[in-house]
């Protein structure tokens, strides 16, 4: 019996291994470069996209997604715009404001994130401020590039309350909560599960605040959802299809178990407090992403009749000069079909 020598089994090994290699470059370079944007920091809510990468479900549609930290749900929405980016999570009624403002760069949404807005305002009890009239002669605080803040006037046309009675201080975010605690502002506005986790931070419970949720206050407003570059849209339409299909079994996965998701948020970024992204995540879900209509229908879609009458109320909010039809806003082109969308 003779046996090979070992030079000879060295040779074959590192022509496997150079095959192996090859073949994983091959098919490095067969999957499509996304450039994708979160609307904020790598918090809860962030933890569907990080999954469905850990996951290699980006992967199994071709695509070698890049996710990236957000600096605002507006801001998002000119990262798409300028071409920094292909796909983002923004804030839908933002991109109609940048449509109107910029028509040669306008966009389309594909995919609803917030069937409920998060969009609140809160006052502490201990100020007597405990209804949307004694909101009058009052100073809220928020940034300026915050949405609910931007779209206090449509809360404020469906409440009855005078906008302009209200006056507005603006500051980073970052001290939002903090002045609110002060009292320097009387009231604030924000997202529910980011300000509500940040007060409680700064020893607010919730008990102690008052809370009006934009979306209990009847507006029809969706909150964020994915918008993608008409460019984007032209050229790769099955790959936008893909990357939907797996951002649904992302979300699918934290619904089921949220602890996987603040799990795989943790390999990106150690520093996050666990039980606090944990609460976030957790409020978003329960309050904004698998509503009673998502349940029914499905995540991603929208009600025609309802986003008319929120393109209305962001047309008032902004003083847009036009109001532009459904189909200008939100496209149903990618969407896989509604039994694929099921969270549950």
């Amino acid at each position: 019996m003779s046996f090979p020598s070992p030079r000879k089994s060295l040779a074959s090994l590192g022509v496997a291994l150079l095959t192996l290699a090859g073949t994983a470059s091959a098919q490095a370079e067969d999957l499509l470069p996304v450039k994708f944007s979160l609307d904020w920091k790598f918090e809860g809510p962030s933890a569907a996209f990080l999954l469905a990468k850990e996951k290699g479900y980006f992967e199994a549609e071709g695509l070698d997604v890049t996710v990236d930290s957000g600096n605002g749900s507006s801001g998002a929405v000119t990262r798409v715009a300028s071409g920094a980016y292909d796909i983002a999570m923004a804030d839908l009624n933002s991109m109609i404001e940048f449509n109107a403002n910029n028509p040669d760069k306008a966009m389309k949404a594909m995919f609803i994130i917030y069937d409920a807005p998060p969009f609140a305002l809160f006052t502490l009890k201990k100020s007597g401020i405990d209804s949307v009239e004694k909101m009058a002669g009052k100073t809220f605080g928020a940034p300026v590039f915050d949405a609910p803040r931007k779209l206090f006037p449509a809360f404020a046309s469906v409440t009855g309350l005078d906008k302009d009675s209200v006056t507005w201080e603006s500051m980073d975010p970052p001290l939002r909560e903090p002045m609110l605690m002060r009292g320097d502002v009387d009231g604030i506005s924000g997202f529910y599960f980011t300000s509500l986790l940040n007060l409680r931070g700064l020893g607010i419970k919730a008990e102690d605040l008052n809370i009006w949720q934009y979306a209990d206050e009847g507006l029809s407003l969706y909150g964020n959802g994915l918008i993608a570059s008409p460019e984007m849209m032209k050229d790769h339409p099955k790959a936008i299809t893909g990357f939907l299909k797996a951002v649904i079994k992302g979300w699918k996965d934290v619904v089921a178990d949220p602890k996987a998701g603040i799990a795989a948020i943790k390999e990106v970024d150690p520093l996050i407090d666990d039980a606090l992204e944990l609460d976030r995540l957790q409020l978003a879900i329960d309050n904004n992403v698998l509503t009673d209509w998502v349940k029914a229908n499905g995540m991603g879609g929208i009600d025609d009749a309802r986003m008319k009458t929120a393109i209305d109320q962001v047309v008032l909010s902004f003083g847009l000069e036009q109001t532009p039809a459904v189909a200008d806003v939100f496209t149903t082109e990618f969407l896989p079909p509604a039994k694929e969308r099921m969270l549950q």
